[in-house]
């Protein structure tokens, strides 16, 4: 045992081979061959292209994916890299290890992407498994997309969606286009054309359309008929082409006006008033009882179910001067059992009034009772409808005890008339679809400056717009340039006017 303790140390080291073609001194493997014998044999690569085509349209910038899909990539992006590799058909047969792409000047037409692939091989001695780095030219070629083909054959659109609304104003239009800059709902339009009582959207496909008309009822209550009309037939293929029309009908109700609701309609809703004012418009009517503070929700379903009509619109608003109010207490409003949900941002209150054009001359005020007891106090001066003095041509209202119909319904506090310097006071603007969608003439322009107005005064309404700050107008430095009552707009609310992808909007000619 102690010549065996003296031995010295094997020292294990494994055996060296000649390569059976070359000589080279290699590691034992399967194949007693070196890599650059073994390449000579066997090429992993043999069933892939190294060159392919990639068409892509100049005129939006886009690739073709077959078989007819366009996407947009930018180069050296991912979805790039993910579109070179699916034009290339051996890579299934090959393991896919690394991918990248190989700078070229831009204007080459030229897109170089090294690829580095392994494959296991079985020759005679055994399974080896083979890696090999390679690179792939693709060629871009220029192809038009079809939606770039009718554009210039001057066949613009395949489906319209046309909106109307049969009011007195164009406000909702107005607030519309602000939901849909918010949302980026008209990504997809090919062109906006404004119309009497209302817009008209244009698209290359229906599914276009159809996503619009889906954002229009979410936004708006509203409900549309759905027509297609035939462009042309192949008989011997069986394609058909249509041009497809939605109309979509927009309540025609406007924020601010007072309606009258028909008895069952006021029996499902709680017993509210049937004489109610409008003071917001979503997706549903928001109905509120001046004299019960009682509200209630009316979606486009129950509208064209129960149709009404408004007995008095924003045109006919009367400014008056609170003289005396004083709010009611909870426990002495009227109250009765079903009766529906009661606001808790509105205070009911006693209030008396003065026409402001008889302030002065006649001495002798009116009692009203209203929701705005929150906001208005003695000296403020108010909107609101005179319903007694009105001439009212409704079915509805006929039916009516009069003793029920409130002599005048205030609907917001007033602000005073000179626009000029409201005007003069904001920071902050809107954006538009395009210039030729606001007009900014006669009536129309009236309706726009009341519609920013309403953004002024409505905080809950500002959250569903994006406003922006107005870089060309001053902050005022002097506080006694702004007046402390005028409702304003928050910095905080503003963003900043970031043109990042400017969407320009033709007008379309049918």
């Amino acid at each position: 045992m102690e010549g065996v303790e003296n031995l010295p140390a094997i020292t294990q080291s494994s055996a060296r081979i000649l390569c059976c073609r070359c000589g080279t001194v290699i590691e034992p493997n399967p194949a007693n061959m070196c890599v650059a014998c073994l390449r000579t044999e066997v090429d992993i690569t043999e069933g892939i292209p190294k060159q392919a085509t990639l068409h892509f349209c100049r005129g939006c910038e886009r690739y073709l994916q077959p078989p007819n899909e366009w996407v947009h990539a930018v180069l050296e992006s991912r979805e790039l890299l993910t579109l070179c590799l699916k034009k290339l058909r051996g890579l299934q047969k090959v393991k896919l290890i690394d991918a990248s792409f190989v700078w070229t000047e831009p204007h080459s037409k030229r897109i170089r992407v090294k690829l580095t692939v392994q494959a296991e091989v079985h020759g005679s001695a055994g399974p080896l498994v083979l890696q090999q780095v390679f690179i792939v030219e693709f060629i871009v070629n220029h192809q038009m997309c079809d939606d770039c083909h009718r554009t210039e054959a001057k066949d613009y659109w395949r489906a319209s969606v046309q909106v109307r609304q049969k009011s007195i104003n164009k406000k909702t239009f107005y607030y519309l286009e602000q939901l849909i800059l918010k949302h980026r709902a008209h990504e997809q339009t090919l062109g906006i054309t404004p119309i009497h009582e209302g817009l008209d959207f244009y698209y290359a496909n229906e599914a276009a359309a159809r996503k619009m008309v889906d954002f229009l009822m979410a936004v708006l209550p509203c409900r549309y008929q759905h027509s297609k009309k035939l462009i042309s037939h192949d008989i011997h293929s069986n394609i058909y082409n249509y041009k497809f029309t939605y109309s979509v009908e927009v309540v025609p109700i406007s924020k601010d006006s007072v309606v009258c609701l028909s008895k069952k309609l006021t029996h499902q809703l709680g017993g509210i008033n049937p004489v109610a004012l409008v003071y917001r418009t979503t997706n549903s009517l928001h109905l509120i009882d001046v004299s019960s503070g009682q509200i209630a929700e009316v979606n486009a379903t129950v509208y064209w179910r129960y149709p009404f009509n408004s007995i008095c619109n924003p045109k006919q608003l009367t400014e008056y001067i609170v003289m005396d109010i004083e709010p009611i207490n909870f426990k002495d409003r009227k109250v009765f059992p079903g009766q529906g949900a009661i606001s808790t941002k509105h205070v009911i209150a006693d209030v008396w009034l003065i026409k402001a054009s008889e302030l002065g001359i006649n001495d002798n005020t009116i009692h009203a009772r209203t929701h705005l007891g929150h906001v208005l106090k003695p000296g403020d001066s108010a909107l609101g409808y005179a319903v007694a003095d009105s001439n009212i041509n409704d079915s509805h209202f006929e039916k009516l005890n009069q003793e029920d119909v409130p002599d005048i319904i205030l609907v917001k506090k007033f602000y005073g008339r000179d626009r000029t310097a409201r005007r003069k006071s904001r920071i902050w603007k809107l954006k538009h679809l395009a210039e030729d969608v606001v007009s900014m003439s006669g009536t129309e322009n009236n309706d726009y400056n009341e519609f920013l107005e309403e953004l002024e005064e409505d905080p809950e309404m500002r959250q569903n717009i994006n406003i922006f700050r107005d870089t060309s107008r001053q902050i005022p430095v002097d506080s006694k340039d702004v007046d402390p009552n005028m409702p304003q707009i928050s910095l905080e609310e503003m963003l900043e006017d970031l043109v990042i992808d400017d969407t320009e909007m033709n007008e379309v000619c049918n």
